[in-house]
């Protein structure tokens, strides 16, 4: 059996450490991989990976994650905080080589760098799990290279979120594979009818921060036809984006009492089932679109920005509807289609319900354990 450690930088419970919750859970119960969580910070994930009786272990140190990110961080503040990493990933090296795994799992950028000077000490292979489009758009050009170079010359297997994720990747010679970030079979989910135009209910799930596009949603609703009953927003803020937060709640007030802030929630899906459109309209590619999944399983008509993940998951006109980045025209015009048709929401919801089971967490597990098998194979002895 194949020892895999899954390793995080933050224990803050967003989408991606969402996934790999899933994952390892997935991966335990198949029996071909003996999958584990190492963090670099305690937290709510530590809490849900011993809920799960999954073996977690928190390293702990100084490094706070949040001081090195994209904005904000020039090229002096970049550099220490890679020197800052290198230097934590020598002592994980030492945790690693402790507990004799075959293999590591890194699960962002930020542990791309500090598992490559952990395995190299430890002597195990690097798997790189890719969940953000390494692009200009989000790292700029030159970070965006850097993190390509470093992913190839270091990782002897990339996995990685979706086709658009992948695409920005350096996969030659290397073993490479998609798996799309899966969800668990909890049942079906109950749901009402879908409303009368005048009672709709529409739903956005998604961290409240800029590139998500709720200032988009904004705009759309302001150019409604069709008012709706609510427009809930399910998502927390983290990394210090309450400015922002700010910023939405004075747009909601001028929009009148249609606007709710439901805050974090780990699981949004009691909102789906209680909504009849779900919104998603990030104005950079999606590197895949997890809530837009979790929207289709609950039977939601699904409005989805057209662009990066969400492409391969909504089928146009079949499944739900997907509509130009960063354009709150198209998004208006969307809604008020679906607004005024209870019928059409029905139907997409109804197929919408069908193509979110093609994207269940066995599968993703199927393909995350057949990257391991082919870069560990040789490596991996018996469990003891």
């Amino acid at each position: 059996m194949i020892r895999a450690v899954f390793l995080c930088h933050t224990a803050a419970p967003s989408g991606a450490e969402l996934a790999v919750l899933r994952l390892v859970t997935a991966l335990r119960r198949s029996g071909a991989v003996d999958a584990s969580v190492l963090l670099t910070a305690d937290g709510p994930l530590a809490d849900l990976l011993r809920a799960r009786e999954i073996p977690v272990t928190v390293h702990r140190n100084g490094f706070d994650s949040r001081s090195l990110t994209v904005a904000g961080s020039g090229p002096a503040r970049l550099i220490t905080g890679a020197l800052e990493l290198a230097r934590l990933g020598a002592g994980l090296g030492e945790t690693l080589r402790a507990g004799r795994a075959d293999v590591v799992v890194a699960q962002s950028t930020k542990t791309l760098l500090m598992g490559a000077v952990a395995t190299r000490r430890a002597g195990i292979p690097l798997v790189w799990q890719v969940h953000d489009r390494i692009g200009a758009d989000y790292f700029g050009a030159v970070l965006a290279f850097g993190l390509r170079v470093l992913g190839w010359t270091v990782a002897r297997g990339l996995v990685a979120n979706s086709r658009a994720t992948l695409r920005t990747l350096y996969t030659r010679g290397r073993v490479a594979a998609v798996a799309y970030p899966g969800i668990e079979d909890t049942g079906p989910v109950v749901r009402a009818p879908q409303r009368d135009p005048g009672a709709v209910r529409i739903v956005m799930a998604g961290r409240l921060t800029r590139w998500k596009g709720h200032d988009v949603l904004f705009r759309a609703l302001a150019l409604l036809r069709y008012r709706p009953a609510a427009v809930v927003l399910v998502g927390g803020t983290h990394f210090g984006e309450e400015g922002y937060r700010a910023e939405l709640e004075e747009r909601a007030r001028e929009l009148g009492s249609v606007v709710e802030f439901a805050g974090h929630t780990e699981d949004p899906a009691s909102y789906f089932a209680d909504a009849d459109i779900a919104v998603h309209c990030s104005v950079l590619p999606e590197p895949f679109g997890q809530v837009v999944v979790e929207a289709m399983r609950a039977g939601c008509a699904v409005v989805a920005a057209g662009a990066g993940g969400p492409t391969e998951i909504v089928r146009p006109e079949v499944d739900g509807l997907l509509t130009a980045p960063g354009d709150p025209v198209a998004l208006a015009e969307a809604l008020d289609r679906l607004i005024a048709d209870p019928a059409l929401r029905t139907r997409l919801g109804a197929a919408a319900r069908e193509r979110a089971g093609e994207f269940g967490i066995a599968t993703t597990a199927d393909g995350v354990a057949g990257v391991l098998d082919r870069v560990t194979r040789g490596r991996a002895v018996p469990a003891r």
